[in-house]
């Protein structure tokens, strides 16, 4: 996957040239009129346009580009909003990326979902399909990946992090995989599946790298020196209440309550934690033990 990876990134820098500017603009476009032409002739429309590979096979090509403007709904406010979103996400990443990486994440999600479609059709002589919906929805988790504290409008009202709606889009994602495999619908148990591989392979360098600064963290945290400074600090601080001061030096003994202006550090050199005023801290014997 790392390769995948390290390939999409070679490719869009050797190729600024790839990729069609602006690309959600002729999207969103294209499903504007697709709208009109289902609210003209209806299920007519819809079975023109989708993407069924056995009519593909006879020549209706077509059906390989027009499946990508089927639009998600049939009602007109809805569309608007679902438009809306669509069209600012992807400009969104157009503008993180660049022209050549966003167009090819689109695209690739498109091809992914037709090879899915064909691979439905072979092994199980079936199956029809309608849009980029999944296409839509990798591309929401694309953005909250860049942008996971991005404040956006849950029902266009409740204000929320875009880290916990792509946790909400990977709960829609395991539920429409597991009723559709219920219900014996493979196609539609795939396309998902189609859409999460192609953020991953986007996204798994990423991925890794988070995850090993979690475990690196975690390392860190578990470390018995770390233990161990944790224990000293809590220390500290219950003697700076019992003794109502915070740095008192080992040699001379003054401490920050009655010399605040006087400077106090702890030595790297000595064993444990031992603090020396500004007078001491280069001038005194290492303690070992």
């Amino acid at each position: 996957m790392r390769k995948l990876n390290a390939a999409v990134e070679r490719f869009a820098l050797t190729h600024p040239r790839f990729g069609v500017p602006n690309l959600m603009k002729y999207i969103v476009f294209g499903n504007v009129i697709a709208f009109f032409l289902l609210r003209l002739w209806g299920a007519a429309a819809l079975d023109f346009m989708a993407l069924d590979w056995s009519r593909v096979l006879r020549g209706q090509i077509w059906r390989l580009i027009t499946f990508i403007f089927v639009p998600e709904s049939n009602q007109p406010f809805q569309l608007i909003l679902a438009l809306y979103f669509m069209y600012f996400i992807g400009n969104m990443l157009e503008r993180e990326w660049g022209t050549p990486k966003f167009s090819l994440y689109y695209l690739s999600g498109a091809v992914l979902t037709a090879l899915t479609a064909l691979v439905s059709f072979i092994a199980f002589r079936g199956g029809v399909t309608y849009g980029t919906y999944y296409v839509g929805m990798s591309m929401f988790l694309a953005f909250a990946a860049l942008y996971p504290d991005a404040q956006l409008l849950l029902f266009y009202v409740i204000p929320i992090k875009a880290k916990w709606l792509a946790i909400a889009d990977l709960v829609l994602f395991s539920v429409d995989i597991l009723r559709a495999l219920a219900g014996l619908r493979f196609l539609q148990a795939l396309l998902p599946v189609a859409a999460l591989l192609n953020f991953l392979v986007f996204f798994w360098c990423d991925l890794m790298d988070m995850l090993d600064r979690q475990r690196g963290y975690a390392r860190h945290r578990n470390r018995q020196k770390t233990i161990q400074f944790q224990s000293a600090a809590r220390r500290q601080r219950k003697r700076e209440v019992q003794q109502g001061y915070r740095h008192k030096c080992e040699i001379c003994g003054r401490t920050d309550t009655e010399w605040p202006d006087l400077e106090f550090r702890y030595c790297s050199k000595c064993t444990g934690y031992h603090c020396f005023c500004s007078d001491h801290i280069f001038q005194h014997e290492h303690f070992r033990s």
